[in-house]
């Protein structure tokens, strides 16, 4: 389904990204969505779709050429293949995690010689990667963290467990975060583990309402033997690590979120001009014409500072605040938008058949993954000089 326009036009993208838009939907259309069906039914994507997207370039396309990569770190290439991936594609696709949410850990805290390891085949599809953050019961504390690595001379030996993994059962290589400093609430370390070390056990795929093409995963470590070679940069500083990629991450979110949106409103729009009620289309109801004037507002308007991040992302300046407030307000639109344009379609929005069915529950979790609503209120208060933390 082609997107209907905007009020009002978007001037982020240049003729390069616009070139770049139509390679990489005709790569979507051939390569990934005509698998995503299969994908959701199995539970997990398939190691070949990221080796031929890493065969086509457009895995890590920020990695220096000696890499494998482009050397191009302008953001808007990776918003461009986000929007395309979900309108032609499938969401459980998770590209985007290994190339902008993990890799650039290797990118930035990586040695040379993990650069060579590990980096070059991730450019390559090879190598597929992943994230170890959250634990059973801690969730998005990491203060709570409870998993360790302890220092043996000339390795660390890693124990505890890992939940919500995203990738963690295609996974070949995953960032482990674990606490080194015990007595430190921030003392943590990010090691890098291989998935046939001895001792690394992947849990079972986690059923989900929705993102069903992507693998979400438990994973154990029982005295994994991690060498001091695949320790990131210093053992003690991984709190600080973690929080220096968040306002990307969130960044990445509110893109998706609010491509989804723009996605639904597309279906809703040619549904309501189809469907017939009462002699006439059900579009010419005063309800829906409303409605649909009320959501082509509001992603207009969140789409336009959208895309203002993204330009102050490039340019260094996006602040933690502004990724917050991008994410939030991306989100809940995503969730109205996705439910009102549910309800448009009646009974048949309910059937599985219907895409609008499913973007409803794939979009449940937009307001929980790269930190809550609640959260994300927290920073943007605080941001604005109501820190609890500080006010007596």
């Amino acid at each position: 389904m082609e997107p209907s326009p905007a009020i009002t036009p978007r001037t982020l993208f240049e003729h390069e990204h616009e070139m770049f838009r139509d390679s990489y939907r005709r790569f979507v259309q051939k390569e990934i969505g005509p698998h995503t069906e299969g994908w959701r039914e199995q539970g997990y994507v398939d190691r070949e779709a990221f080796r031929k997207s890493g065969e086509h370039g457009y895995l890590m396309m920020w990695a220096d050429e000696k890499y494998g990569g482009a050397g191009i770190r302008d953001f808007r290439y990776e918003q461009v293949m986000i929007e395309e991936n979900l309108r032609y594609g499938d969401i459980g696709f998770f590209n985007t995690l290994h190339s902008r949410l993990v890799g650039p850990y290797l990118g930035e805290l990586g040695n040379e010689e993990q650069k060579q390891r590990f980096l070059t085949r991730a450019v390559k599809g090879e190598c597929i990667l992943a994230i170890a953050m959250t634990e059973p019961g801690a969730g998005s504390d990491l203060a709570g963290m409870k998993t360790r690595a302890e220092d043996r001379g000339d390795h660390w030996v890693i124990n505890g467990s890992k939940t919500y993994i995203s990738n963690g059962q295609i996974a070949d290589l995953i960032i482990v975060a674990a606490r080194t400093v015990p007595d430190k609430t921030h003392g943590l370390g990010l090691f890098l583990v291989e998935s046939d070390m001895p001792g690394f056990k992947r849990g079972r795929n986690l059923k989900k309402i929705g993102l069903k093409a992507q693998d979400t995963s438990e994973l154990f470590f029982d005295n994994v033997k991690v060498p001091k070679a695949n320790v990131l940069g210093d053992p003690t500083r991984g709190f600080y690590y973690l929080t220096q990629f968040l306002a990307e991450e969130r960044l990445i979110t509110a893109c998706q979120c609010i491509t989804n949106a723009q996605i639904a409103f597309d279906l809703a729009y040619d549904y309501i001009t189809n469907r017939r009620m009462f002699g006439r289309p059900l579009g010419a109801m005063q309800n829906a014409r409303f409605k649909m004037a009320e959501m082509r507002a509001q992603i207009d308007v969140l789409q336009t500072f959208i895309d203002h991040c993204v330009t102050q992302h490039n340019a260094g300046k996006l602040t933690a605040q502004m990724a917050a407030e991008g994410k939030l307000l991306a989100s809940e639109l995503e969730g109205r938008v996705v439910d009102d344009c549910l309800q448009m379609h009646g009974g048949a929005g309910y059937m599985d058949e219907y895409r609008i069915s499913r973007m409803f529950t794939d979009a449940r979790v937009s307001r929980i993954y790269a930190g809550a609503s609640e959260v994300m209120k927290e920073i943007i208060a605080r941001g604005v000089g109501l820190d609890d933390r500080k006010m007596k």
